[in-house]
């Protein structure tokens, strides 16, 4: 993951860009990630840990019908957390990640594993990844981080300024 950490942040600093994470399922783990790293001070403006649905609601501005209406873990929630956390800061891009990270609290519709993604920049539609890992809580926390890094780094490098 190291690697990771590094080539995002030398394309966020070679791009003069900053990262704002909104982080459910892995509880602040991408931030801690991407802040280990000297000198992330340039290119990580902060990080929101939004577990509860009211957090979502309160620092990111989801929209409670969203949640209701598709819950926590959705692609809408995952792309409303990207996009709150975009206007909540003073940052160029966001993360966002939203799951089941178990071993408890997955249904048939939405089992332990289902994770998703948001990514937003300024001025352009949010999306959100669907993922389904497998392995224990541990396991499936650490491939959402890994996931989400490869993610900012896909769209970051395919980016046009």
């Amino acid at each position: 993951m190291h690697s990771l950490v590094e080539e995002l942040s030398l394309l966020l600093a070679n791009k003069n860009m900053r990262l704002v994470t909104a982080e459910s399922c892995t509880g602040g783990m991408i931030a801690a990630a991407m802040t280990d790293r000297s000198g992330s001070s340039s290119i990580f403006e902060r990080g929101y840990v939004t577990y509860s649905n009211e957090s979502k609601i309160e620092e990111l501005g989801v929209n409670g019908a969203t949640i209701e209406t598709h819950g926590a873990v959705s692609e809408q929630t995952a792309k409303e957390m990207a996009q709150g956390a975009l206007k909540n800061s003073h940052a160029d891009i966001a993360l966002s990640v939203t799951g089941i990270a178990g071993p408890n609290g997955g249904t048939d519709e939405k089992p332990v594993g289902l994770v998703y993604i948001g990514f937003a920049m300024p001025n352009r539609p949010a999306i959100a990844m669907k993922y389904n890992f497998t392995g224990d809580r541990t396991s499936i926390r650490q491939a959402t981080v890994e996931s989400a890094l490869e993610l900012a780094i896909e769209k970051l490098s395919t980016a046009v300024a």
